[in-house]
């Protein structure tokens, strides 16, 4: 049986720009259906998955993911007549009378949410589809937790999905047994946890539902104290492992719901006037960053507690955009309430397109069974050959191919340790919003001044975000606090680990202010040409651990092709480009060593360009 997932809405944008013309960006948005991706599952598992803004350029874009499932249909050697099934992550049928109540949300429903809405899209692109017949709708919160549990290798789990808002819940509560999730508890979308975060993410000056990360990464800088209290009134915890947050029932007009200007009036109320985007960051700032977090946290151990009690699992699963604050997931991992724990790293809406087909792909066939997911890599991929032509077309740029990657790699090493920082472009692209090792940038995590010189220089973003380390898997308890036997659980940069006291001095780079790390352990059967990279490194500094962040500047999604890795390694001035086995250096910039770089031999020779 072969079945293309699918997410994301398409019209939700433009509905809203019609139905709201005056919104600016940042309120607009404030809109469900983004992140829309494309997954291909078959008899032999996973072929495919990928985010459609890979391929448009269009960062979290919600439009209909043509370019995803054509991607999917070529890497899966799958033609469109052997498609048994396309499986939606959103099913809003079961919720129509709620949007007759008002003229503009039936239009909304009509327009946007509608089973019919969906295929009306999706027949302008695949015509000969029938997707009345083929189509599925997936409840939204089902094909998180799907694509959580499915994945996680356990027998049975809590389940945990929250987010900003599915169809009408923003917190779900199952159990998964063998094929069965079976919910427990919802928790009502005007009650939302990610919501509340997404305000606050709004009044400090970022964009709700897509700015989160900067939140996350802005409150170890605060003190969580000093307005803990006041945010914490916010949430009602209630006695059966619920929550309510009133401030969100501020909202009086359609208009006030779509931009939450009655909750953010209220914020500004309690805590001054919201943030200006691209202004400074205050101490104020901060310590209400910090608090919000705390907040989270607390609220969802909250509800952690009271349904691991309830229910009796001593395993956990979380998906949902909630499920991406690392933060919170290892504050989850070191209070050991749970044995086990798996984040799918996916776990924002792009990973509803996966989960949704899943979920049908179990309906259907329910013997299928998947180990525990080792690296997502289902993205695309480019041969020798095909890296070659577009390397053959610059005329801007040196390049050397190595006949032996480990020389490569010796170079790369010692390139690194000298200061440079590096493009790194390997095999298949990642799915799900991290860069783990084969669209990453990558730079020495012992140099002090490396941070501030990528946030600046490369990336161009806010000084206070943090970078990753990505660590052997053997070395990872020597470095982090990381306890033998759980390095798997870290492999997809998805929990927060403190790095180890006598380390902190050694890895400034990758060492938050509070002394944590969004740590990725890499195993050398799952990743072998990245682990060999850190290997290597490791001969040359003592430590096998590399600044890792995603190959992308800000506003841009991470690099998908070739040819997008040379255009952002040359905008980005990076001192050189590794894609597959060839060594890129742009021709315009001049490379500066404390020693002259290692000879390349005579396994290496010149393209030339």
């Amino acid at each position: 049986m072969n079945i293309i997932g699918l997410s994301g809405l398409d019209n939700s944008v433009r509905f809203k720009q019609r139905a709201f013309p005056h919104l600016s960006s940042r309120q607009l948005r404030i809109t469900q259906g983004f992140d829309a991706a494309a997954a291909l599952v078959t008899r032999h598992g996973i072929q495919a998955a990928a985010a459609e803004e890979r391929f448009t350029g269009e960062k979290a874009t919600g439009a209909f993911p043509v370019n995803a499932i054509r991607y999917c249909l070529d890497a899966g050697g799958i033609t469109t007549d052997a498609i048994d099934y396309i499986a939606h992550g959103f099913s809003y049928e079961p919720f129509q009378s709620f949007f007759q109540q008002e003229a503009l949300l039936k239009q909304q429903f009509a327009e946007v949410y509608s089973r019919a809405a969906q295929i009306a899209v999706a027949q302008q692109h695949f015509p000969s589809w029938d997707w009345n017949t083929k189509l599925i709708s997936v409840p939204h919160h089902t094909a998180h937790a799907a694509s959580a549990f499915y994945l996680s290798g356990f027998d049975e789990s809590l389940i945990l999905v929250s987010d900003g808002m599915g169809e009408f819940h923003s917190a779900t509560v199952a159990v998964g047994r063998g094929n069965e999730i079976h919910i427990v508890k919802e928790i009502s979308g005007v009650h939302s946890l990610g919501i509340l975060y997404g305000v606050f993410t709004l009044y400090l000056g970022f964009y709700m539902g897509l700015d989160e990360y900067k939140v996350m990464g802005l409150a170890p800088y605060g003190n969580p104290r000093r307005f803990f209290n006041t945010l914490m009134a916010l949430v009602n915890l209630r006695d059966d492992g619920t929550y309510r947050i009133p401030i969100l029932l501020s909202n009086r007009t359609l208009e006030e719901k779509e931009t939450y200007a009655g909750t953010l009036q209220l914020l500004a109320d309690r805590f001054g006037p919201p943030r200006e985007p691209e202004s400074a960051i205050t101490q104020d700032h901060m310590d209400i960053a910090a608090a919000l977090q705390a907040v989270l946290q607390t609220s969802t151990m909250h509800v952690l507690q009271h349904f691991k009690k309830e229910t009796g699992q001593n395993n956990l699963c979380l998906a949902g955009g909630v499920a991406l604050n690392c933060s919170v997931n290892g504050t989850l991992r070191r209070s050991r309430l749970f044995k086990g724990m798996f984040v799918q790293p996916a776990a924002g809406d792009d990973g509803t397109a996966l989960g949704a087909a899943l979920y049908v792909q179990r309906t259907h066939e329910p013997a299928v069974q998947y180990p525990r997911l080792p690296m997502p890599l289902w993205g695309s991929e480019y041969d020798r050959d095909s890296i070659a032509q577009v390397l053959r077309s610059r005329t801007d740029c040196q390049v050397v191919e190595y006949a032996a990657f480990a020389e490569l790699v010796q170079e790369v090493a010692n390139r690194l340790a000298q200061g440079q920082i590096i493009g790194w472009f390997q095999g298949r692209m990642e799915f799900g919003p991290r860069a783990l090792g084969n669209r990453s940038i990558l730079a020495d995590p012992r140099d002090p001044t490396m941070r501030d010189r990528i946030n600046q220089l490369v990336k161009k973003r806010e000084q206070f975000r943090p970078f990753a380390p990505a660590v052997t898997a053997e070395a990872a308890t020597q470095y982090f606090d990381i306890r033998n036997g759980e390095e798997s659980t870290y492999a997809h940069m998805l929990f927060v680990a403190q790095v180890r006291k006598q380390y902190q001095s050694q890895l400034p780079a990758v060492t938050h202010v509070d002394g944590s790390a969004r740590v990725q352990t890499v195993v050398q059967a799952d990743h072998p040409r990245f682990w060999q990279m850190l290997d290597a490194f490791g001969k040359i500094s003592g430590l096998p651990i590399l600044l890792n962040t995603s190959f992308n500047v800000r506003g841009q999604p991470i690099v998908r092709t070739p040819q997008e890795a040379i255009e952002t390694f040359l905008y980005a001035r990076l001192d050189a480009l590794v894609i597959g086995d060839f060594l890129v250096t742009s021709k315009s910039i001049s490379q500066t060593f404390d020693n002259p770089p290692s000879d390349t031999g005579h396994d290496s020779q010149e393209v030339n360009v």
